[in-house]
């Protein structure tokens, strides 16, 4: 794995690049690439990169050029069947100087244009250069699983970098908050994309290209998602193949010339991949997982039982409460703010499994595919109740009850119908973005200040949603949300949790679940077979069942958490109410000091559960200081940190 930054001067062809600043946005990604570092300067562009050395360790030096050095490319990630495409290349004239995968982009796009990346099968950002035609070209994966950030200044100089802390180095670029982003991560805790929290600065939308030249730029989505939901399929032939494909995707992952292990958190997906990985190694694979010392949120026992079936190298850590200090580390990682609490756990396994290889492999993805989550079944139970009542009736009746009910985060589970009730009194959408965000509209509307509110001109998180939603190519209700899903939350927090968290560790992570095949096959099973009754991944637990014990394909779900409630109330109490009592917070404009005061009062009572705001403000208020405050890197200390 890598990163990649670089500028495109579209319009002033003669321009020389500024090379200290290039250095400086490629050496600020130096975590991603720690084993070397290059660049190419042409007429009004320049490249960088740096490289963490997976396969052909060599001869994989970038940026890379074709024979004449008029095609140039920085590339963050692996294509997987380069094997296969290289003879092909070669069949059509083209020489290899190497027997990297990069290589193959060059070529590829020599033969096939901007159609290339519907060719390649892995994942994948990269910026290719092509000095006849005076075209930059910017590439993503299908599913969004490596990053890239794109914007223009006002001289219409285009910045990219693999991070936003690429595009920051440049001084240039404006920090203005986009209060859209303000918006969209206190709704659901994170930015989706293309949006970013800076206002002009973009991330590439997963399955999409961006073609710049000195005539403008075209956007281009190359790749969507399919589904037949009335497929007709064999349930047994169905769990055959899904297993097969899968295996098939963890095999083509696991070439490496680095050391190569997986994660194991005792969960079905992570399972799952060890299994089948044990399956085609020769030797044990090597395993990792984390624990808490509190058994509320400790998979581990589950972990051990899949490690002693498959004699694994496993190697498990306790961490403590006082990992929390992480959290300004955590604010440099990720640059935006970034809700999800889980990215403690994740930075710390990664930690972990990095002491022992370079190349990890993790099963995720596998909730969103295959409907794991607990808010599927609740979704599909309340759109039945949706079909029975028509809005103007349950609008008005389930709103009442929504208001009129207390809000009892300390009661028991079935006694907690304020959000349902929230929820049914919405639309499907409404309800959906409801059930998944992590501060309800009305608490929004009392944390932002009235500046806020009116910069928002009318804008509510939910319209980001509504793109996805609409477009999505299906009837069936579960096929829609898991689309909208693979094109919010999985990638805009799922996919860049574990992207930051293991590139701080300069770790590679593979994920098979996403190969976009097996995404696409999945895709056209009928929802039956993903959720049936109250079961989710309903076939893929069925074709594990000779492979995994039954205790850890039928538990009940548990997810990667900390136990962060308790700490906001006893070790991190002092911490808390410095934060979102501190003069930052109160004097940036964008919140109500009255309501945080609350906030803090409440959830340390007890009285209510405030945990995912609380954690959502602590980002935030890391953010204010380290970007928009400008305690980013500055390029001389990039410079210096990179030797």
């Amino acid at each position: 794995m890598c990163g990649i930054a670089g500028l495109f001067h579209p319009n002033e062809p003669d321009r020389p690049v500024d090379g200290p600043l290039l250095r400086a946005m490629t050496d600020s990604l130096v975590h991603r690439g720690p084993d070397d570092r290059g660049f190419y300067e042409g007429p009004g562009v320049g490249l960088g990169h740096r490289r963490l050395s997976i396969i052909d360790l060599a001869g994989g030096h970038q940026p890379l050029a074709n024979e004449d050095g008029s095609v140039w490319v920085a590339f963050n990630g692996e294509i997987y069947n380069f094997v296969e495409l290289m003879p092909e290349l070669e069949g059509l004239g083209h020489r290899f100087a190497t027997r990297s995968d990069t290589e193959v982009i060059v070529h590829a796009w020599e033969e096939w244009g901007e159609s290339c990346v519907e060719r390649f099968r892995g994942m994948f950002a990269f910026a290719l250069f092509d000095r006849r035609r005076r075209t930059l070209f910017l590439a993503r994966d299908r599913l969004g699983i490596k990053p890239l950030f794109h914007a223009r200044l006002t001289n219409g100089t285009l910045l990219f970098g693999s991070e936003l802390k690429a595009l920051l180095v440049h001084p240039e670029l404006k920090r203005q908050v986009d209060p859209r982003g303000i918006e969209d991560f206190f709704a659901f805790g994170y930015v989706a994309e293309p949006r970013t929290i800076l206002d002009g600065v973009a991330k590439l939308p997963p399955g999409h290209c961006l073609t710049v030249t000195p005539e403008g730029e075209r956007l281009r989505q190359y790749w969507d998602l399919q589904f037949e939901d009335d497929r007709p399929i064999d349930e047994a032939d169905a769990a055959h193949e899904l297993i097969a494909r899968l295996e098939e995707a963890v095999r083509i992952r696991m070439i490496a010339e680095v050391p190569l292990g997986a994660f194991l958190s005792g969960g079905v997906d992570s399972s799952a991949v060890v299994a089948l990985m044990a399956g085609i190694s020769e030797r044990p694979v090597a395993t990792c997982s984390i624990s808490f010392g509190d058994a509320a949120y400790d998979e581990t026992r589950y972990a051990r039982m899949v490690a002693e079936q498959y004699r694994t190298d496993h190697h498990e850590q306790q961490v403590a409460a006082d990992a929390f200090g992480l959290v300004d580390r955590l604010a440099g990682l990720y640059d935006e703010p970034f809700a999800d609490s889980s990215a403690l756990p994740t930075y710390e396994v990664c930690r972990i499994a990095r002491q022992r290889v370079t190349v990890a492999l993790s099963g995720d993805g596998g909730d969103e595919n295959l409907a794991g989550y607990r808010r599927y079944r609740w979704d599909r139970d309340e759109n039945r109740l949706r079909g029975v009542l028509p809005q103007a009736v349950r609008g008005p009746l389930f709103g009442l009850l929504g208001r009129l009910y207390p809000k009892a985060d300390w009661a028991p589970k079935p006694l907690r119908a304020k959000a349902t009730f929230q929820s049914l009194a919405r639309s499907p959408l409404e309800g959906y973005a409801h059930s998944v965000g992590i501060l309800a509209d009305d608490l929004r509307g009392r944390l932002f200040t009235p500046n806020l509110r009116t910069a928002l001109a009318g804008y509510r998180a939910v319209d980001g949603f509504r793109v996805h939603f609409e477009r999505a190519p299906t009837s069936d209700p579960l096929s829609r949300i898991q689309y909208l899903d693979l094109k919010s939350y999985l990638v805009g927090d799922i996919l860049t949790k574990v992207d930051r968290a293991s590139m701080a560790h300069s770790l590679e992570v593979r994920v098979p679940i996403l190969d976009h095949e097996v995404v696409e096959w999945i895709a056209r099973l009928p929802s039956r077979l993903k959720l049936k009754g109250r079961e989710g991944k309903y076939l893929f637990k069925r074709a594990l069942e000779p492979m995994l014990p039954h205790e850890v394909l039928y538990r009940p779900k548990q997810g990667f958490a900390v136990p962060i409630e308790r700490w906001f109330r006893d070790e991190l109490a002092e911490e808390v109410r410095t934060t979102l009592l501190g003069e930052r917070l109160a004097g940036c404009g964008y919140f109500e000091p009255r309501f945080l005061a609350r906030v803090v009062r409440e959830h340390q009572a007890g009285i209510r559960n405030f945990t995912p705001l609380i954690w959502s403000l602590f980002m935030f208020d890391a953010f204010l200081r380290r970007v928009v405050e400008g305690e980013v890197v500055a390029p001389a200390a990039a410079v210096a940190a990179a030797g």
